[in-house]
């Protein structure tokens, strides 16, 4: 593997992912900016980490595409010469009591974290050399439980499982497999429609006394993606500040 680590990261424009690329950046990696909605976003990361003096390129792909997927892949092999890390941040959001939630909501919730992750970690465990990481991004939820999140629940249940069977699939290559479970993380996603109230609540949770922020996350995915983090295979990590 080359001095410098190469970095796929998708939903790498916004949130926890732009600032996982912004912290893998920092850190040294090279990093592909995965994005799907928001060229103008990612165009931003890229810019910021460039500006820092590190290296970073823009690639659209939406993670439940195979083929676009491969492509992102491709373009990293090409630009910067291979793949050593691959981080999943790409996710959906939908809630609703199981009671009223349209099937829609939960095919298209579904399709991009469960299928999004299937295919990111396919590519991934095809591609990744020695030595490297995978990392996904699941949700302190599912230990939680909380009413609403029963769809989204249910999908990052599925990517803790898949994570935690490639763990044991990549056997002899070097390569560890992690997932990182946020708890209530103060992102634009998260804070969308709720009032000061509940916002104060949720800080409340952790013995810690508040949200976490999206560089708390970021700093664990580094730690797991880094050599100091290589020992730690087929976790689970709860990223929460101790909600239980």
């Amino acid at each position: 593997m080359s001095d410098q680590h190469i970095a796929v990261v998708s939903g790498g424009s916004r949130g926890i992912g732009r600032a996982i690329a912004m912290t893998l950046a920092a850190q040294g990696s090279a990093v592909v900016v995965g994005y799907q909605g928001s060229a103008a976003a990612a165009a931003e990361v890229v810019q910021a980490i460039t500006a820092a003096g590190g290296r970073a390129i823009p690639v659209q792909a939406d993670v439940a595409d195979e083929v676009a997927v491969a492509a992102m892949f491709d373009e990293a092999e090409k630009v910067f010469g291979g793949v050593d890390v691959v981080v999943n941040s790409a996710g959906r959001l939908s809630l609703s009591p199981i009671a009223d939630l349209d099937l829609d909501d939960l095919d298209a919730l579904h399709r991009t974290n469960i299928r999004g992750t299937f295919v990111m970690a396919r590519e991934a465990a095809r591609r990744v050399r020695a030595g490297g990481a995978i990392v996904t991004l699941s949700t302190s939820v599912v230990g939680l439980q909380f009413p609403n999140y029963g769809a989204y629940a249910a999908s990052k249940g599925a990517v803790e499982a898949m994570t935690l069977v490639l763990a044991r699939e990549l056997r002899g290559r070097d390569i560890t497999v992690n997932a990182v479970a946020p708890g209530p993380t103060a992102t634009e996603l998260f804070l969308d429609g709720k009032d000061e109230a509940t916002i104060g609540r949720l800080a409340k949770q952790p013995p810690l006394e508040r949200l976490g922020t999206p560089e708390d996350i970021a700093e664990v995915v580094a730690f797991l993606a880094g050599p100091a983090g290589h020992w730690v295979n087929g976790q689970v990590v709860r990223a929460n500040g101790g909600v239980i």
